[in-house]
């Protein structure tokens, strides 16, 4: 039997999130918001549509009028203005309207880019997540938060539109790659950080069953990741103040991303960002050198980063500065008081930034 939780929104409910294994119990979630008249669109990317875009079309085909599908190119550098342009190009050759419903079938790109569709498109549609990676079930599709990127800029133009589902289907992380598994659980271990320090122990302890995708530990998992993020998104749904402690390891880890070209994963420059972040929050003397050192190496056993090379760590401080959590003048710093407790600081000075990418980068030349 599927579980739920309900999230709200200025304390009304607003979506559930639903966690169960197969397609099922989608196809009766579905029938419950009354489509039988109405059109349905699912966008996904080509690494997801040859797993589940036909069998997705066939549910949808049960419990509405006519379902259309959408694929763009897979990779973060198609999340951008032109893949929405064309997703409206679309929507408006098969005529769907402000009543119908669009399917974000895939990971963190395509949840982000249906989402600002969703609330854009003839100034917003109906949409829910069919979140298919472990990150963006565990983070990403909840919380509606939608956007894409510019210029290179991570999701630098975006939108505020809630979900009117989160289906979470725990078989399809079975598909998932070791790389694209493990890159999930960076935003994991980061609930724990920010707001559950008994979260944080638990996952140490089922660090083998986590590796190996045990269901029932990844349905505990999920389902407390999500419950924390759920308590923060309710007090602060639009990130006035808060909901920014979920942006642990982003501001590093996004100017990282940057730099790359991408080439890293979303959750792999979290990790980095969230070890540079810990390394701050010692050097500011909030946490113990030991618990820096532990948070540093337990990214280790999840085939997580914890150094990097092939940046410039002056680029890095730079692109910090155009991160859109920019406050004035200041980067809104997102570090640790203690394990459990995550505060925003505002002070954290360039030196401090410089000191921590230096921490994290690995100088393949030094070390010849």
């Amino acid at each position: 039997m599927a579980q739920r939780l309900n999230v709200t929104y200025n304390r009304k409910p607003c979506y559930d999130i639903v966690f169960s294994t197969g397609w099922e119990d989608l196809t009766e979630e579905l029938a419950e918001m009354e489509l039988k008249e109405r059109r349905i669109c699912v966008i996904t990317d080509s690494n997801v549509d040859p797993l589940y875009g036909e069998e997705m079309l066939k549910l949808l085909e049960k419990v509405c009028k006519k379902a259309v599908k959408f694929t763009f190119t897979a990779g973060e550098e198609q999340k951008n203005l032109d893949t929405v342009k064309e997703a409206y190009r679309f929507l408006i050759g098969e005529g769907l309207d402000r009543k119908d419903l669009l399917v974000a079938l895939g990971g963190g790109v395509v949840g982000d880019l249906t989402g600002f569709v969703a609330a854009t498109y003839l100034r917003g549609i109906d949409f829910i997540q069919v979140p298919t990676t472990l990150l963006a079930q565990a983070d990403s599709s909840v919380g509606g938060k939608t956007g894409v990127d510019f210029d290179g800029y991570k999701n630098m133009v975006g939108a505020f539109k809630m979900p009117r589902l989160v289906y979470m289907n725990f078989d399809v992380l079975k598909t998932l790659d070791d790389r694209q598994y493990f890159a999930g659980f960076a935003e994991i271990m980061k609930y724990g950080l920010i707001k559950d320090a008994e979260f944080y122990a638990w996952l140490i302890e089922n660090m083998y069953e986590i590796c190996e995708r045990d269901v029932n530990v990844l349905s505990e998992m999920l389902m407390r990741s999500c419950t924390i993020k759920k308590l923060v998104v309710e007090k602060d749904p639009t990130e006035q103040g808060e909901r920014a402690i979920l942006n642990l390891g982003h501001t590093i880890g996004h100017a990282i991303e940057k730099a790359k070209n991408f080439q890293l994963l979303h959750g792999e420059c979290v990790a980095l960002g969230t070890v540079a972040a810990a390394y701050v929050s010692w050097k500011k003397e909030m946490l113990s050198m030991e618990e820096y050192y532990e948070i540093r190496d337990m990214f280790v056993p999840f085939c997580l980063p914890i150094s990097i090379d092939g940046i410039v760590p002056e680029e890095i401080l730079k692109l910090t500065k155009s991160d859109k959590k920019k406050q004035g003048d200041s980067i809104k710093f997102i570090l640790l008081k203690k394990i459990g407790k995550a505060v925003i600081d505002t002070t954290v000075t360039d030196e401090e930034i410089l000191a921590a990418v230096k921490e994290i980068y690995f100088d393949d030349e030094a070390n010849d």
